[in-house]
């Protein structure tokens, strides 16, 4: 039986458990579904400082020189090349080799434990047919569930997506899962032991560049002026993201003082391109679009450095969510955040002292929640909140711990092991 680690260990228990006889052959492959290049990243090197040795079976989306240089790391693109404007046949033949591949991998790979971070595209199979695979090539299955019921949050719920959610959920030994909230969602709504859940701080983002380009230079080069109010919306468009609200929220802000300068970044989900559409036309009728950056595509980690120093807020008027990476991608340059009160937001985000909590669903609070951070002591001592915030969150959402406690359940489940 899967033994469940605290997530609530003190510094002093991580302490006394790395000071345990560490077991030098434990080897994990991490599936991560091709996809989250930051939490992979994160996650691998905190592993390998914990001597895991690691398999990393993902893509060129994923792909970083350190995963070839770090000692302890294997890399397996098992994708091969995406090349895009790929024709049918040749995405239905590449997704055919790629699962080929995989079967063939874990008939053969030496790890006993199979970490997955994210599902294929295919997510029915992937949680059934591919699950029973695992099981019966021996392998101890371990899963994060950075959502534990996406079809639910996208309004796109049914009888055959929760019937396949629970079947893996029943067949994976270990669930790792980022708050409270969504571990009472896996014991509730799909029955999933307490003693297979373990709860970890979402971490930080270690991926991406932070050089030493200044707030001023950054938005120089996105052509705002020192004395314009910049509000970021960042990463993937779809209406559970409430982009709608901060438009029209935008919208009220702007006409009781055009000082202010809204960036976008980011591109559609699959199927949100309408969405998208209206959204850009409101824009396009109701204001100045010079008032409006769109960079409606996906944004490189060399670009993010721009948009998150530009800006002087990030913004998340989430209609629905558990916890959100991008928060944790604004800590990491001190940057911050006016969020909806939906999900754990209120469990991460200090009220005054890393950004504020507005009413979800309500564009109207939203706009008076922005415009009273403008007006607060947290805007106003921004340069000295940037340091501040950055090191709150090193503090309390480092990967040290994330990593160690990660190894213990693996470490547990070899044990278990008849």
């Amino acid at each position: 039986m899967a033994t469940c680690v605290s997530a609530n260990m003190t510094e002093g228990d991580i302490g006394s458990a790395s000071n345990r006889a560490t077991a030098p052959d434990i080897e994990v492959a991490l599936l991560t579904g091709g996809q989250d290049k930051h939490y992979s990243f994160g996650l691998t090197m905190a592993l390998v400082s914990k001597g895991v040795r690691i398999e990393v079976i993902g893509s060129e989306e994923v792909d970083t020189p350190e995963l070839h240089t770090t000692p302890k790391v294997n890399f397996l693109n098992l994708r091969g090349n995406r090349r895009e404007g790929a024709g049918l046949a040749r995405k239905v033949s590449r997704v055919l080799i790629y699962y080929a591949r995989l079967i063939r991998y874990a008939l053969t790979a030496r790890p006993k434990v199979f970490h997955i971070l994210w599902n294929n595209k295919f997510e029915y199979f992937d949680r059934t047919i591919l699950m029973l695979f695992y099981r019966l090539c021996g392998k101890k299955i371990v899963f994060t569930a950075h959502n534990v019921n996406i079809g639910r949050r996208d309004s796109m719920d049914g009888h055959l997506n929760r019937l396949t959610l629970k079947l893996q959920y029943r067949l994976v030994d270990h669930i790792f899962v980022h708050t409270e909230k969504m571990r009472d969602e896996l014991r509730s709504d799909f029955g999933v032991r307490e003693q297979a859940i373990t709860v970890l701080v979402h971490p930080l983002n270690v991926a991406v560049p932070d050089t030493q380009l200044t707030p001023g230079e950054a938005k120089a080069q996105l052509g705002i002026r020192d004395d314009e109010r910049t509000i970021l919306f960042f990463g993937a468009i779809a209406p559970y993201k409430g982009l709608d609200f901060l438009v029209t929220a935008f919208q009220q802000i702007v006409a009781r003082d055009a000082k202010h300068r809204l960036i976008i970044a980011g591109r559609p989900k699959g199927g949100c391109e309408k969405y998208l559409e209206d959204l850009q036309k409101t824009i396009s009728r109701t204001m100045d679009r010079t008032r409006v950056i769109q960079d409606i595509s996906y944004i490189p980690d060399q670009k993010m450095e721009f948009y998150f120093k530009a800006a002087d807020v990030l913004v998340l008027p989430y209609r629905e969510i558990f916890q959100s990476g991008i928060l944790f991608l604004a800590y990491s340059y001190g940057l911050p955040v006016v969020a909806a009160d939906v999900g754990s937001f209120r469990e991460t985000l200090i009220e005054g002292r890393t950004g504020f909590l507005c009413r979800p669903h309500d564009p109207g609070d939203l706009a008076k929640t922005i415009e009273r951070y403008f007006e607060s002591d947290l805007f106003k001592g921004l340069n000295g909140a940037r340091k501040d915030i950055r090191e709150y969150a090193r503090s309390r959402h480092s990967w040290d711990p994330v990593g160690q406690v990660t190894r213990d359940v693996y470490a547990n489940l070899l044990r278990s092991d008849p």
